[in-house]
């Protein structure tokens, strides 16, 4: 038995409130998972849904160091089921690593199966290429390219502005690759469009709500870099939200409307509320002070980590506090060479900020962290943070949403093993499932 399943099975033996499949999701997730040629996809001509680079490449590797892999493009996530651990089914959005112990391959059969150190754990499922990607816009674009999907089919990932004028070692997150991205799709001659046009965006929207007749689709996110002074002549919150606007007037009540950005002054909050956003996620990154100051310099310069916060709770007056969910990137507690040193310290901190905001409603989620090679962190620490830390996080986080009386967030499907959907983190998959329909959705008058 190698190193590797003897660790993952001594974590599944001391935390056995944390359900199996997200002991292995968040493996896969902090370390990622390398792909036999039998597994990738043919692209868009293909039967698989392919991985769309939505925002950031949450690649353990360049797209020149992946191989075939930058070829053909893995999918864009695998669902694991059975095995020698009776596995629920558990949907895991794609990070490639060829050094992974993980490798997901074919057998004689053709029967794609998840590897780890050569003994098949897991049946892997592949999304099917859905019929929305199978049709371009007017100008010949994707619909990949313009509005990709993610979740399984859940959410419309909407980045409509692809760099971040956070900018250069003083200004950019230090975990975050979006500017190298867009660059090394560029690169590549890969389309990749900028800022979107807003036309565009609802004519692939369109083209979704058409072919998508099971209504998989249930939320849009609008996304993409932070906005320090303006884009196509609008500030933050009106550049954004102008997309929301336009959606919702055009598809009024089709889905949940999101939008990720900075934690913006209250006033522009209630725009984005008035253009007919449902869900805010102004993400706070990592909650140390010093930790935010050293890993968020931009965020710190232009805002700081006290006032994001306070903004955080005010936006909490505009949407509900059930409807503000800011994210924070799992595992950077713990990044050298500032991070904590011990998974103790590091669970500490990120539960002294859980229990800040559970104790005003507020429901963080979090992306578990990949230390994507040219950022600062991922260079300093390709191995990412230890599982032992993303185990116990998500046995934290739902200790502290117990403590607090609160129950899963809107926007994200259901919870529990077995049915959630959300891909990048396992906080869903560790939750209790619900008898009844978890879906609060927000008001949509």
């Amino acid at each position: 038995m190698g190193s590797r399943t003897a660790l993952v099975e001594d974590l599944m033996e001391r935390f056995p409130q944390v359900p199996r499949e997200a002991v292995f999701k968040e493996d896969l997730l902090r370390g990622g998972v390398a792909f036999d040629p039998s597994a990738l996809s043919d692209n868009e001509s293909g039967e698989v849904k392919p991985k769309s680079y939505f925002i950031f490449s949450f690649d353990h590797g360049t797209l020149p160091e992946l191989g075939e892999a930058a070829l053909r493009r893995p999918p864009e996530e695998i669902i694991l089921t059975g095995g020698p651990y009776d596995l629920r089914r558990t949907v895991v959005s794609v990070r490639v690593n060829p050094a992974s112990p993980y490798r997901v391959a074919a057998d004689d059969s053709g029967m794609l199966g998840l590897y780890l150190d050569g003994r098949r754990i897991a049946d892997v499922g592949v999304p099917p290429m859905p019929e929305y990607y199978r049709h371009k816009l007017s100008n010949g674009k994707s619909v990949m390219e313009v509005a990709p999907t993610i979740q399984w089919g859940y959410l419309i990932y909407l980045t409509v502005f692809r760099v971040c004028q956070y900018f250069g070692a003083k200004e950019e997150c230090q975990y975050c690759d979006i500017n190298h991205n867009w660059r090394q799709h560029k690169a590549a001659g890969r389309p990749y469009t900028g800022v979107k046009d807003v036309e565009e965006v609802l004519e692939a929207l369109e083209i979704i709500d058409r072919y998508d007749t099971q209504k998989a689709s249930t939320a849009y996110t609008l996304t993409g870099g932070a906005i320090t002074k303006t884009v196509s002549g609008r500030d933050e919150a009106d550049f954004y939200g102008h997309y929301a606007k336009a959606i919702e007037e055009r598809f009024p009540g089709r889905w949940i409307g999101k939008v990720v950005a900075q934690a913006l002054p209250r006033d522009d909050v209630q725009r984005f509320k008035d253009y007919g956003v449902q869900i805010y996620h102004p993400n706070y990154e990592v909650w140390d002070e010093y930790l935010f100051k050293m890993y968020c310099p931009g965020k710190e310069r232009y805002v700081g980590r006290d006032e994001w916060h306070r903004r955080i709770l005010d936006s909490a007056e505009v949407f509900g506090a059930r409807n503000v969910i800011p994210n924070f990137v799992a595992g950077v507690e713990m990044a050298e060479p500032f991070g904590f040193k011990t998974v103790d310290e590091a669970i500490a901190s990120t539960t002294e900020g859980l229990r800040f905001f559970m104790s005003h409603g507020i429901t963080p989620r979090f992306t578990t962290w990949c230390p994507e090679p040219t950022t600062p962190l991922g260079k300093a620490n390709p191995q990412g943070a230890p599982l032992e830390y993303h185990i116990r996080l998500l046995q934290a986080y739902r200790q502290t949403m117990e403590d607090f009386g609160l129950s899963s967030p809107p926007g994200y499907g259901e919870p529990g093993p077995g049915r959630a959907v959300f891909s990048v983190s396992s906080f869903m998959d560790s939750l209790p499932a619900q008898d009844t329909p978890a879906e609060e959705e927000p008001s949509r008058v």
